[in-house]
């Protein structure tokens, strides 16, 4: 099965030699080096990876260095070397296909063959394999079946709280102290007679939370409508500027004064970070508001805005999904929206069933998430103490391993 010619390849030039201790140490080597025993194709792949397996080798041989695997197309002559490993092999099982330059191109037949490399410089090249399998893309990855249980979960919840919220159930959400604020700020601004500040945050309309600002904004813009309270909105992009007039303006119609609705309280200051800091400082130290609304996406200005604010006597609620930006929000405003909060002010605000019912949703399924977590830990700590795995079930389910 083997070349028992040892071949010393020094660029393109090829000596043979066949001296007795050459001969010891090729059929020590042909004892010691890895067979190809079968290539298969890697399960859960698009097709473009391949398993090669060896047959198992006990004993090594001083005598040996490494091992190439090279590969080729079925029916051509070029071989390329796909894998380098020095022997002992690490596993019996090698992968082809990871190396970018090499790739492997699903529905392909390929020819395998490997060559040994001793510590003298010689190469035993090994016959070609030819009975790989054609390496095939999957339809279903079912190393991702708990991810669809979970998904379908999370979307049957979704839709039964929704349908219960169209009914008309009345669903429970936790309260939140900054959502719950927010009429009493605008409240306490009307019986001050001062206007409102309004900074829907300094990011683009494709940002999440300049999204949900906006939604919140045509709330607090009903609720001042009715109360007749003056509004400020100051932009520092153009494009939420247009969003945020528009916004505005919708509030006013759904609160029936249109009429009431001022142009000049939407407006643009400016693109520059700083520049737009120091603006909206300014007109909180002359315009004296009474109720200041930071609600969207902040970065390092967020200290400098509140407590400014803080300085000039109002109201504050804040709220953002900037991490880093959170802790200056929390100590210098009287509420702040955490995270998702954020999001969920306007189903709170609102309360249309559609929202409802996906924030119902979202928290029935953090529930289930926190059941699975908390029983995990419990299960862990019983297999710890008493040393029986057969309580692991959970883990094994649902990392699907064992099944």
């Amino acid at each position: 099965m083997w070349d028992f010619a040892a071949v010393s390849i020094i660029g393109d030039n090829i000596s043979w030699r066949s001296d007795l201790a050459l001969t010891l140490v090729l059929l020590t080597a042909l004892c010691s080096t890895p067979e190809i025993i079968s290539v298969l194709n890697a399960p859960n792949d698009d097709g473009s990876t391949l398993i090669i397996q060896f047959e198992e080798v006990i004993d090594t041989s001083d005598e040996l260095a490494g091992l190439l695997v090279q590969r080729r197309e079925e029916g051509t002559d070029q071989w390329m070397t796909v894998l380098s490993e020095a022997l002992p092999l690490p596993s019996e099982e090698l992968y082809d296909g990871y190396d970018p330059d090499y790739p492997i191109s699903p529905g392909t037949q390929y020819e395998f063959r490997t060559i040994t490399l001793t510590m003298e410089g010689d190469s035993l090249v090994a016959p070609v394999f030819t009975g790989a399998e054609i390496p095939r893309g999957e339809w279903y990855n079912t190393d991702e079946t708990p991810v669809l249980i979970g998904c379908a979960l999370f979307l049957f919840l979704i839709l039964f709280y929704f349908k219960m919220a169209q009914r008309g159930v009345e669903l429970y959400l936790r309260p939140i102290a900054g959502i719950e604020a927010i009429d009493e700020a605008i409240g306490r601004a009307t019986e001050m007679g001062k206007p409102i500040l309004y900074v829907p945050g300094l990011s683009t309309i494709g940002d999440v939370a300049t999204i949900a600002s906006l939604t919140i904004l045509g709330r607090v813009a009903r609720k001042v409508a009715e109360y007749q309270t003056p509004l400020m909105v100051p932009n520092c992009d153009p494009i939420v500027y247009t969003v945020a007039e528009e916004t505005v303006r919708q509030g006013y119609l759904e609160a029936g004064r249109p009429d009431a609705f001022d142009n000049d309280s939407v407006f643009f200051l400016t693109q520059s970070q700083f520049a737009y800091v120091a603006g909206v400082n300014g007109i909180m130290m002359r315009e004296k508001p009474a109720t200041n609304f930071y609600l969207g996406m902040f970065w390092a200005e967020s200290l400098i805005l509140a407590e400014t604010g803080s300085l000039s006597g109002a109201i504050q609620i804040a709220g953002t999904d900037a991490v880093t930006q959170l802790p200056f929000f929390i100590t210098t405003c009287d509420y702040t929206l955490i995270g998702e909060e954020l999001y969920a002010a306007s189903a709170y605000l609102g309360r249309e069933p559609k929202q409802l019912g996906s924030i119902k949703g979202q928290d029935a399924c953090k529930a289930v998430m926190m059941f699975i977590i908390g029983l995990g830990i419990i299960l862990s700590i019983i297999s710890a103490i008493t040393g029986n795995e057969s309580v692991m079930f959970l883990g094994r389910l649902l990392s699907l391993s064992d099944v």
